[in-house]
């Protein structure tokens, strides 16, 4: 018998990944672990947890020095990008990037390790977003969650959710969800939310929409609420948080679409406030690569504002 595998390729997404027929997946990157430590330069602390109990879901977190053991912090729940099927909370790209994050803005960050598509098929990315922004909302409950840094330090008044490119689609997804969840009197708010050069779908029949149905096939990318929030106004008007940042690159494949979602969420119902920074000359995601670049700290420096800014 012939256990050489099949070479006729079934769906090909590169630079992302191949499906062959024989049901084999390749892909076209390696993430290498990043083990959580102490930063000397920034003295930001990180560690894994893996939440329980059969989720198999994972989150990194990042806690900055502190002045006092019970020091109140921003929260800021992130999620990574990588087009739905690459990268990690672990890897070398967007370990460094939550540390300074945790260091600048003086937060907590959490950021999560959700499965990967296509192996993982939709919804699993959002499903695990979610139980991980659900275990972070846990220990608001008279502080006795699991995890001593978030009873600690953690200020449930101040959450904020964020990603880039897919990991904003995942933000907003749990933004819509969250919305249904928490009440105006609840003790848990989120105070904003920050897309990083989201990456949504429209519908039309480009390279961008083709990927969205081949790791979500049972899906329809014109209409649903996850790949297309902007077909949904009245979503977009309950969103629970008062400030949302959206941030675009000149040179960004996504960029119309990400001007697309804040001119949704700008004539829609929804009554906070909308926020907007474009970096000229810069493509997708430019800041995670090259994150001492002038441009790069510009952009750093937005969201620190924006997360630092006085709620009144």
């Amino acid at each position: 018998m012939d256990s050489t595998p099949s070479t006729e390729v079934l769906h090909d997404s590169y630079p992302y990944f191949r499906v062959y027929k024989d049901g084999r997946i390749e892909k076209f990157a390696e993430f290498p672990y990043t083990p959580p430590s102490e930063d000397p330069q920034t003295g930001v602390k990180s560690k894994d947890i893996l939440i329980p109990p059969e989720n198999n879901v994972s989150v990194r977190l990042y806690l900055p020095r502190t002045t006092t053991p019970d020091e109140k912090l921003p929260i800021i729940i992130y999620i990574h990008g990588g087009a739905f099927v690459i990268e990690s909370a672990f890897s070398p790209l967007y370990d460094p990037y939550l540390n300074s994050l945790a260091a600048e803005a003086k937060a907590i960050a959490v950021s999560i390790e959700y499965r990967l598509a296509p192996e993982h098929p939709f919804p699993a990315c959002y499903d695990d977003s979610w139980i991980a922004f659900e275990w972070v909302l846990a220990h608001a409950s008279s502080a006795q969650g699991p995890e001593a840094w978030i009873n600690n330090h953690a200020d449930f008044a101040r959450i904020f959710l964020a990603g880039d490119s897919a990991g904003a689609n995942i933000a907003h997804d749990v933004m819509v969800r969250a919305s249904e969840k928490i009440g105006p009197g609840d003790e848990v708010k989120i105070a904003g939310m920050i897309l990083v050069h989201p990456y949504f779908g429209d519908g039309k029949p480009d390279m961008l929409n083709k990927l969205f149905s081949l790791i979500a096939p049972d899906i329809s990318i014109c209409d649903d609420p996850r790949l297309h929030p902007m077909a949904h106004p009245d979503l977009l008007s309950r969103l629970v948080c008062k400030r949302v940042l959206v941030l675009t690159a000149e040179k960004d494949f996504v960029r119309e679409r990400s001007l697309l979602y804040y001119c949704a969420l700008k004539k829609s119902r929804w009554d906070g406030e909308l926020e907007m920074m474009e970096t000229e000359e810069e493509g997708h995601c430019f800041h995670l690569p090259n994150p001492t670049s002038e441009r790069a700290r510009v952009l750093m420096k937005r969201i620190v504002t924006f997360i630092n800014q006085d709620p009144s």
